[in-house]
């Protein structure tokens, strides 16, 4: 597997993470409610990245963002909220 690249892309009051791996593309979408917050609306996972640990990539990006901007998370997705109650330390960067 080569090493997965993550890019970040926003247009207007909608972001999106994208991690590049073998080809195969892994997402996060957001949407930006204010400058200190920030909806994660979606993680999608292609069948053949399942268990490499891409989703877990691309929440930990988003948390790093947040920590680094400063803004706050409210976790709407179901994967990145379950990610949230794995990792008490991330507390800080969510608004829940």
């Amino acid at each position: 597997m080569s090493e997965p690249r993550i890019t970040r892309d926003v247009d207007g009051s909608k972001g999106r993470y994208v991690l590049v791996m073998d080809g195969f593309e892994a997402d996060l979408t957001y949407s930006i409610l204010s400058p200190q917050t920030v909806i994660a609306d979606h993680t999608a996972v292609p069948e053949a990245l399942r268990g490499t640990g891409a989703g877990l990539r691309l929440v930990e990006r988003l948390v790093a963002d947040a920590r680094a901007e400063g803004f706050r998370i409210v976790p709407l997705c179901p994967f990145v909220n379950a990610q949230r109650r794995r990792h008490p330390d991330w507390a800080d960067a969510f608004n829940v």
